[in-house]
């Protein structure tokens, strides 16, 4: 495995077992994300993962229904993703990207991985787990975030109902960099 595949694999770990430990009555809690309970999440991380597929004809292939296992479903995402990074041909392969010319890898690391960090801290926000962040996570995302173009934070800017980043929350300079983070990408740490 290369290392764009290792950090997919390690990410998707992580978000795997915040999915686990939701109990069965937290499913509709509230989420960070203002229109999203805790399975909006995950549906939203599984759908991400489908856009991965799209560039390459495919499509998500048969998994368990997110209302009734939420787990079984991310896990046939996570595995049908984990297909084009374990394909050395198709991770090469280059396509057209909101973010320019990406090969498949870079894209599903830059959106589908890296999405698994921000909004596993969602999800484990909204069901009362522990929301560290991995700091080396925190840290490789900063230099990134601190340049989020304001074109992602417009509403419907990639299309219709699609919001890449909310508006910034102003977070203390002396905050935790994870809080300061968090601003960054439109959540509000404190909340």
């Amino acid at each position: 495995m290369n290392a764009i595949a290792d950090r997919y694999r390690v990410r998707a770990d992580a978000f795997e077992r915040k999915i686990a430990a939701v109990e069965a009555g937290q499913w509709e809690n509230q989420s960070p994300c203002e229109e999203w309970n805790a399975r909006d999440v995950v549906e939203h991380i599984i759908d991400m993962h489908g856009a991965m597929l799209r560039p390459f004809g495919r499509a998500l292939g048969p998994a368990p229904s997110l209302l009734d296992d939420p787990l079984g479903a991310f896990r046939a995402a996570r595995a049908d993703v984990e297909a084009i990074l374990g394909d050395p041909v198709l991770a090469a392969t280059e396509q057209e990207t909101p973010s320019g010319k990406l090969t498949a890898e870079q894209h599903i690391d830059q959106v589908a991985s890296a999405d698994m960090i921000i909004h596993g801290w969602d999800l484990a926000r909204a069901t009362g787990q522990d929301d560290t962040i991995d700091p080396e996570e925190v840290a490789r995302m900063w230099p990134e975030a601190q340049a989020i173009p304001e074109q992602m934070r417009i509403p419907g800017a990639f299309g219709p109902g699609i919001v890449v980043f909310g508006p910034e929350v102003k977070v203390p300079e002396d905050a935790p960099l994870q809080d300061r983070l968090l601003g960054l990408m439109g959540r509000n740490p404190n909340a």
